[in-house]
Protein backbone atom coordinates (compact mmCIF):
# COMPACT_ATOMS: atom_id res chain seq x y z
CA UNK A 1 0.00 0.00 0.00
CA UNK A 2 1.29 3.46 -0.90
CA UNK A 3 1.36 6.37 1.01
CA UNK A 4 -0.86 7.95 -0.92
CA UNK A 5 -3.65 5.51 -1.06
CA UNK A 6 -6.38 4.22 1.88
CA UNK A 7 -6.35 1.12 3.16
CA UNK A 8 -8.44 -0.22 0.34
CA UNK A 9 -6.26 0.91 -2.24
CA UNK A 10 -7.68 3.83 -3.70
CA UNK A 11 -5.90 7.31 -3.73
CA UNK A 12 -6.30 8.83 0.16
CA UNK A 13 -8.30 11.84 0.60
CA UNK A 14 -5.51 14.35 0.77
CA UNK A 15 -4.42 12.79 -2.76
CA UNK A 16 -8.08 13.22 -4.43
CA UNK A 17 -8.85 16.60 -3.21
CA UNK A 18 -7.00 18.81 -5.41
CA UNK A 19 -6.55 21.96 -3.30
CA UNK A 20 -5.14 25.50 -3.94
CA UNK A 21 -3.50 27.16 -1.16
CA UNK A 22 -4.69 30.46 0.56
CA UNK A 23 -2.79 33.13 -0.63
CA UNK A 24 -2.53 34.25 3.45
CA UNK A 25 -0.70 30.81 4.34
CA UNK A 26 1.61 30.89 1.45
CA UNK A 27 2.11 35.01 2.34
CA UNK A 28 2.58 34.16 5.81
CA UNK A 29 5.41 31.41 5.12
CA UNK A 30 7.66 34.40 3.09
CA UNK A 31 7.19 37.08 5.88
CA UNK A 32 10.44 37.59 7.77
CA UNK A 33 10.64 39.70 11.15
CA UNK A 34 11.92 42.54 9.44
CA UNK A 35 8.52 42.63 7.29
CA UNK A 36 6.38 42.11 10.18
CA UNK A 37 7.92 45.08 11.92
CA UNK A 38 8.22 47.22 8.88
CA UNK A 39 4.09 46.15 8.34
CA UNK A 40 3.78 47.36 12.19
CA UNK A 41 5.34 50.49 11.80
CA UNK A 42 3.53 51.53 8.60
CA UNK A 43 -0.01 50.49 9.90
CA UNK A 44 0.99 52.79 13.08
CA UNK A 45 1.91 56.02 10.75
CA UNK A 46 -1.05 55.45 8.75
CA UNK A 47 -3.48 56.28 12.03
CA UNK A 48 -4.87 59.36 13.99
CA UNK A 49 -3.03 58.35 17.00
CA UNK A 50 0.09 58.78 14.96
CA UNK A 51 -0.60 62.30 14.20
CA UNK A 52 -2.49 63.51 17.64
CA UNK A 53 1.03 62.24 19.17
CA UNK A 54 2.97 64.44 16.16
CA UNK A 55 0.78 67.74 17.07
CA UNK A 56 1.11 67.30 20.63
CA UNK A 57 5.02 66.52 20.14
CA UNK A 58 5.09 69.54 18.03
CA UNK A 59 3.05 71.65 20.42
CA UNK A 60 5.34 71.31 23.20
CA UNK A 61 8.43 71.82 21.21
CA UNK A 62 7.44 75.13 20.10
CA UNK A 63 6.03 76.01 23.70
CA UNK A 64 9.20 74.84 25.50
CA UNK A 65 11.18 76.40 22.80
CA UNK A 66 9.45 79.93 22.35
CA UNK A 67 10.41 80.63 26.35
CA UNK A 68 6.48 79.42 27.82
CA UNK A 69 8.58 78.13 30.61
CA UNK A 70 11.59 80.79 30.62
CA UNK A 71 14.85 80.53 29.00
CA UNK A 72 15.83 77.28 30.86
CA UNK A 73 12.92 75.48 28.90
CA UNK A 74 14.64 76.45 25.82
CA UNK A 75 16.96 73.60 23.61
CA UNK A 76 16.20 74.63 20.25
CA UNK A 77 15.54 78.08 19.26
CA UNK A 78 13.72 79.69 16.32
CA UNK A 79 13.52 78.41 13.45
CA UNK A 80 14.24 75.25 15.33
CA UNK A 81 16.79 73.31 13.51
CA UNK A 82 16.96 70.33 15.65
CA UNK A 83 12.74 69.66 15.23
CA UNK A 84 13.25 70.44 11.79
CA UNK A 85 16.43 67.88 11.54
CA UNK A 86 14.11 65.07 13.76
CA UNK A 87 11.24 65.65 11.75
CA UNK A 88 12.87 65.29 8.26
CA UNK A 89 14.96 61.81 9.17
CA UNK A 90 11.68 60.89 10.63
CA UNK A 91 10.57 61.30 7.19
CA UNK A 92 12.86 59.28 5.47
CA UNK A 93 12.62 56.21 7.54
CA UNK A 94 8.70 56.58 7.30
CA UNK A 95 9.01 56.55 3.43
CA UNK A 96 11.35 53.90 3.74
CA UNK A 97 9.25 51.95 6.01
CA UNK A 98 5.99 52.21 3.09
CA UNK A 99 8.30 51.59 0.82
CA UNK A 100 9.43 48.30 1.99
CA UNK A 101 5.17 47.54 3.11
CA UNK A 102 4.58 48.49 -0.59
CA UNK A 103 6.69 46.28 -2.06
CA UNK A 104 5.74 43.42 0.39
CA UNK A 105 2.08 44.08 -1.03
CA UNK A 106 3.01 43.65 -4.44
CA UNK A 107 4.58 40.46 -3.60
CA UNK A 108 1.38 39.50 -2.06
CA UNK A 109 -0.46 40.18 -4.89
CA UNK A 110 1.81 38.50 -7.16
CA UNK A 111 1.24 35.52 -5.42
CA UNK A 112 -2.30 35.58 -5.55
CA UNK A 113 -2.23 36.22 -9.59
CA UNK A 114 -0.47 33.17 -9.46
CA UNK A 115 -2.78 31.32 -7.31
CA UNK A 116 -5.47 32.77 -9.27
CA UNK A 117 -4.00 31.56 -12.74
CA UNK A 118 -3.47 27.83 -10.96
CA UNK A 119 -7.18 28.12 -10.07
CA UNK A 120 -8.11 29.06 -13.34
CA UNK A 121 -5.76 25.94 -15.17
CA UNK A 122 -7.80 23.76 -12.65
CA UNK A 123 -11.11 24.88 -13.62
CA UNK A 124 -10.53 24.82 -17.49
CA UNK A 125 -9.03 21.28 -17.51
CA UNK A 126 -11.71 20.19 -15.11
CA UNK A 127 -14.02 21.62 -17.33
CA UNK A 128 -12.54 20.06 -20.59
CA UNK A 129 -12.51 16.76 -19.09
CA UNK A 130 -16.52 17.17 -18.05
CA UNK A 131 -17.09 18.52 -21.61
CA UNK A 132 -15.97 15.52 -23.07
CA UNK A 133 -17.25 13.21 -20.16
CA UNK A 134 -20.71 14.75 -21.88
CA UNK A 135 -19.31 14.16 -25.65
CA UNK A 136 -19.02 18.28 -26.50
CA UNK A 137 -17.30 19.72 -29.24
CA UNK A 138 -14.35 21.55 -27.73
CA UNK A 139 -13.92 23.57 -31.23
CA UNK A 140 -17.20 24.44 -30.81
CA UNK A 141 -16.99 25.72 -27.18
CA UNK A 142 -13.96 27.73 -28.10
CA UNK A 143 -15.52 29.19 -30.83
CA UNK A 144 -18.36 30.64 -29.03
CA UNK A 145 -16.39 31.39 -25.80
CA UNK A 146 -14.50 33.82 -28.69
CA UNK A 147 -18.07 35.05 -29.62
CA UNK A 148 -18.81 36.24 -26.69
CA UNK A 149 -15.57 37.49 -25.15
CA UNK A 150 -15.58 39.49 -28.57
CA UNK A 151 -19.00 40.77 -27.57
CA UNK A 152 -18.10 41.49 -23.90
CA UNK A 153 -15.18 43.04 -25.14
CA UNK A 154 -17.25 45.50 -27.12
CA UNK A 155 -19.71 46.54 -24.44
CA UNK A 156 -17.06 47.56 -22.19
CA UNK A 157 -15.44 49.52 -25.12
CA UNK A 158 -18.44 51.83 -25.58
CA UNK A 159 -19.87 50.35 -29.45
CA UNK A 160 -23.05 51.23 -30.33
CA UNK A 161 -24.21 48.09 -31.51
CA UNK A 162 -23.08 46.20 -28.58
CA UNK A 163 -25.86 44.40 -26.76
CA UNK A 164 -25.53 42.15 -23.50
CA UNK A 165 -24.89 38.42 -24.01
CA UNK A 166 -28.19 36.70 -23.21
CA UNK A 167 -27.21 34.08 -20.35
CA UNK A 168 -29.83 31.88 -22.52
CA UNK A 169 -28.22 31.76 -25.87
CA UNK A 170 -24.96 29.81 -24.30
Amino acid sequence: MSPDSDSDGSPSRARRTARVAHEGDVFARMRTTQDRVADAITAFAGTMLFVYIHAAWFAVWIALNEGLLGSVGVFDPYPFGLLTMIVSLEAIFLSTFVMVSQNRQAARENVRADLDFETNLRSEVWAVHIGKALGLDPEEIERRVQEISAQSRAGLDGGSDASPVDPRSL
